[in-house]
């Protein structure tokens, strides 16, 4: 069983509540109310935070204000990062530009279209309304060029999916409700099903999915795969299987370790150490092998029971992922040592 914190996670602040506080601040100077230290914005649905304003800077015909991303207790690459919005004239309504550190999307399957910057449609909307508020509050015209910046975002954008999703030059303003929920599941899985996206709108013969760096190095290198195949599935198998059987590609493999692809094999789906564990007992069972039941971990039952172990993990971690897919769907499974060499396939 998991341990629950002893106090409650601190949530933070997404990148596209950031840019929305920063465009508030920025307009307020551009249209002479002067320079703001703190303003508040309206979340989707309906919350009214304040943000301090961290950075000012005002010049003919321009003005910018910045951010600094509270990210609370989740483990966020943009954490502490500064999101900087400059505000200038423009002709024919909101305009988005990428400054430096935002990207740009350069493949199809994401929200926004190719050639456009990486700001996604929900924080798009928020400087939106922004822009319309403060615009008729003080009789301008909302006809306004909004460009988002994060200085340092390109290289903060190689920890992210955005290089394998076709963005490049830096990282996305993202965000659907404005808050960042600590160590939240659903972020890592809409990343997932963000990268199956891409997949399918390139129309990629074969995808894979990986319990983490070293099981993927192996798994992409054995096939050859684009990076854009590679799923960061993680601990979500799960989570990958359910979006890739509505949205399928022709064939899926998934690798991973000793450890978590036993479980795959006895029919989890989500490999987290704290929401599933080997069943020692159905292993010495069905292998035949009594002394696997006192056992500590897969990899000490790997190391008594050999390759029939490895062989049957790959062929119920088949069993188990096939079972989730369409017909159409074509799969295969890949497991492997520590050190990355493979003991095992199924289906290939």
């Amino acid at each position: 069983m998991s341990r629950k914190p002893d106090t409650e996670l601190r949530r933070g602040w997404t990148t596209g509540a950031c840019a929305t506080a920063a465009v508030r601040a920025a307009l307020m100077m551009l249209w002479g109310e002067g320079q703001p230290a703190q303003v508040r914005i309206t979340l989707p649905k309906g919350e009214t935070p304040e943000f301090k304003i961290d950075h000012a800077d005002q010049g003919d015909g321009w003005a910018e204000a910045g951010v600094i991303k509270d990210a609370g207790d989740d483990p966020d690459v943009t954490h502490a990062a500064l999101v900087i919005a400059r505000v200038a004239p423009s002709s024919g309504g909101v305009v988005f530009r990428a400054g430096d550190g935002v990207g740009r999307v350069t493949m199809p399957g994401l929200p926004i279209p190719p050639g456009e910057p990486a700001i996604n449609p929900v924080p798009r909307q928020m400087m939106t309304a922004v822009v319309e508020d403060t615009a008729e509050r003080l009789s301008e015209t909302p006809d306004i060029e909004i460009t988002i910046s994060i200085p340092g975002g390109q290289a903060l954008a190689q920890k992210t999916w955005n290089p394998r999703l076709g963005i490049k030059g830096g990282l996305s303003i993202l965000g659907t409700t404005g808050i960042v929920r600590p160590f939240s599941c659903a972020a890592w899985i809409a990343s997932i099903h963000r990268g199956i996206d891409v997949a399918c709108s390139a129309g990629l013969p074969h995808v894979a999915g990986c319990t983490g760096a070293t099981s993927e190095k192996t798994v992409q290198t054995l096939y050859g795969l684009p990076d854009v195949a590679m799923l960061d599935m993680g601990d979500f198998a799960g989570g990958l299987l359910k979006y890739l059987a509505k949205h399928p590609v022709p064939r899926i493999t998934i690798g991973g370790g000793i450890g978590k692809m036993t479980k795959l094999a006895q029919g989890a789906r989500d490999l987290h150490s704290g929401r599933s564990q080997v069943d020692f007992d159905r292993l010495a069972d069905a292998l035949d092998i009594p002394d696997l039941r006192f056992m500590n971990t897969a990899l000490q039952a790997y190391e008594a029971a050999g390759t029939p172990m490895a062989d049957w993990v790959a062929q119920g971690a088949l069993e188990t992922v096939t079972a989730m897919l369409p017909d159409t769907v074509r799969a295969d499974t890949v497991v492997i040592d520590r050190q990355g060499e493979i003991i095992a396939r199924a289906g290939a």
